[in-house]
């Protein structure tokens, strides 16, 4: 006689009897998060996702690199020129931006490629009487 099983009868490794058993005993029902999906399913894989789950869990911030950060302020002041009240204030808000831009541009900065030029202070403001 063989202790072979028949055919059609699925196998059990070792570490799923111990699973199973586990779960019969009831060690799995207080879990956290039971029943609930996992946090980013459905989401690409991201191989970063740890380092980003802790920066939110615990409420901490990572600077961006000096061409980043200058990347969106340049947005936030376009952002800024277009709600602007009047059209000094429009240009006072692109100057600025382009000052800074214009000094990157000539002492370098450290990060990813800036690609950016000084904004058209008269096509900016030609949008915003447009817009008003």
């Amino acid at each position: 006689m063989t202790d072979r099983k028949p055919i059609g009868m699925p196998f059990e490794s070792w570490i799923d009897r111990q699973i199973r058993e586990a779960e019969e005993r009831g060690e799995f029902q207080d879990l956290p998060g039971k029943g609930k999906p996992l946090p980013g399913e459905g989401r690409p894989l991201d191989e970063m996702w740890w380092i980003k789950q802790k920066v939110q869990s615990e409420g901490l911030s990572m600077p961006l690199p000096p061409t980043l950060a200058l990347r969106k302020e340049a947005e936030e002041a376009l952002a800024a020129a277009r709600g602007a009240r009047s059209e000094t204030e429009v240009r006072r808000t692109v100057e600025e931006i382009n000052d800074k831009i214009r000094k990157a541009i000539r002492t370098g900065l450290p990060g990813p490629p800036l690609n950016l030029v000084p904004f058209d202070v008269d096509r900016i403001v030609s949008e915003w009487r447009q817009s008003r």
